[in-house]
């Protein structure tokens, strides 16, 4: 429910299209889960009711893969935004979808590492 859920139009266009040329394409509905569990009853559920998911991070994309071309279910994953584990010894880093590079750059001062743009490999919890 709200806050975690919106069917409200200016919410559902923000998540409906990002830097692309491509025109807007909004979900029916924008979630914001903050689990991984929640994540994935959600999942479970679209998948049940075979209802399209989209998954939403900035919206900084260039490739128009937020837009619901088919309507859905958008994830927008900023909440989960932890930090889990950092490795100084190996390079890694391990977080959850939402955190963003300025985030993660943020955390990282002070250790002489940092994420920079374009960087392949991150990954998830």
């Amino acid at each position: 429910g709200a806050p975690s859920v919106s069917t409200a139009a200016a919410v559902r266009e923000q998540h409906g299209h990002d830097e692309s040329m491509h025109p807007c394409a909004p979900p029916d509905v924008v979630v914001w889960p903050q689990a991984v569990g929640q994540v994935q009853e959600l999942a479970a559920l679209c998948h049940r009711c075979r209802v399209p998911m989209v998954p939403f991070g900035t919206g900084t994309g260039l490739e128009g893969g937020v837009n619901a071309v088919q309507g859905g279910v958008c994830f927008d994953l900023s909440r989960m935004d932890a930090i889990a584990e950092l490795s100084l010894e190996d390079f890694s880093v391990t977080v959850e979808p939402g955190v963003t590079r300025k985030a993660l750059n943020k955390h990282l001062r002070g250790t002489g590492l940092w994420f920079p743009v374009g960087t392949v490999g991150m990954r998830g919890v």
